[in-house]
């Protein structure tokens, strides 16, 4: 991993869009005044009778997009994701995700590593508030090439998603493997014909964390095995439950709230069908802040160190 590309997602994000703008038709999408950071501006550049701006009002958008979709079209809609979740909560709900209207929302600068924006534009708590949220499906990709998989899934897929991109670029995850909607992965050519000591279950940018944080551990005499979940919700309770059975300690990273996203779900899931002990490299119950990202995933406890550390512990029981 000595020559890592880093990409922004979001730019991957923007170029896909135009290429689904050409192929159908229906294909809208829908801002609020943030097309520049979002990237949804190549795709109005391209196709300007498709594009709304909606100004800075996203329950307005919101609510715009579910009835565009009413009407057959295919609506993504963009913004940060603080404003698309926490803002406009109750438009999503009540008139996108209770009709299963058909609106990919992919909503970018998630996580601690907005960095110098500060709390109010920081979403850590996004993905809990959609996850108890019925038919909608969650995603967050490890990076650009995944992220263009994502969308293109939520394209041929019918109903509401929500794709989760940060704002920095983001290191391209080498062997990867083909992106199955609801179906994490081990990373590389590990497998889980044998019994090793940690697993780390993670997503988005906690998979380029994780990878290095096992090579610690590799040099440490640890065996490790990396597994990306991209899909919240649906999440891959088959995966989940195997790689406990052949782990002797599972370890779940994630780039926001410990309570009510990957963790909770790797839990809720052990709690019903395999009973393991499992912790959490997350946002202990804090607000974000200002600061560069780097600064802020070693102040949150994020990087591959605090990781390793945290693997080594927890095999010490």
């Amino acid at each position: 991993m000595s020559e890592v590309e880093f990409l922004y997602a979001r730019d991957i994000y923007g170029k896909t869009l135009v290429e689904l703008g050409k192929k159908d038709l229906n294909v809208v999408v829908l801002d609020a005044d943030l097309s520049a950071s979002t990237r949804t501006s190549m795709f109005r550049k391209v196709f300007p009778g498709r594009f709304f701006n909606f100004g800075v009002a996203e329950q307005n958008m919101m609510a715009a997009a579910a009835g565009l979709a009413s009407c057959g079209k295919i609506v993504f809609v963009s913004t940060f994701a603080m404003f698309a979740t926490a803002r406009a909560l109750d438009q999503l709900r009540n008139t996108v995700c209770y009709n299963e209207f058909n609106v990919k929302i992919v909503a970018t600068h998630g996580g601690i590593t907005v960095g110098e924006d500060g709390s109010s534009h920081q979403a850590l708590e996004d993905i809990a508030f959609l996850r108890s949220i019925p038919n909608i499906r969650i995603i967050v990709p490890s990076d650009a090439p995944e992220t263009k998989d994502a969308v293109l899934s939520a394209y041929q897929t019918s109903g509401p998603f929500y794709i989760r991109l940060g704002r920095a670029k983001v290191p391209t995850i080498p062997f990867k493997k083909k992106f199955v909607l609801g179906k994490g992965y081990i990373l590389g050519e590990d497998s889980l014909d044998k019994e090793k000591d940690v697993a780390i279950i993670a997503c988005g940018v906690m998979i380029y964390e994780s990878l290095q944080a096992a090579k610690i551990l590799k040099e440490k005499g640890i065996t490790v095995t990396v597994a990306n979940f991209h899909t919240i919700t649906p999440i891959d309770e088959e995966l989940i439950v195997n790689l406990a059975k052949r782990h002797r300690a599972l370890l779940v990273c994630e780039e926001h709230q410990s309570r009510g996203g990957l963790y909770s779900a790797v839990c809720e899931t052990l709690a019903r069908f395999y009973p393991k002990r499992v912790e959490s490299i997350g946002i202990d119950n804090r607000f974000g802040q200002s600061g560069s990202p780097k600064e802020l995933m070693q102040e949150y406890g994020l990087s591959s160190e605090f990781i390793a550390t945290k693997a080594e512990k927890l095999l010490q029981g």
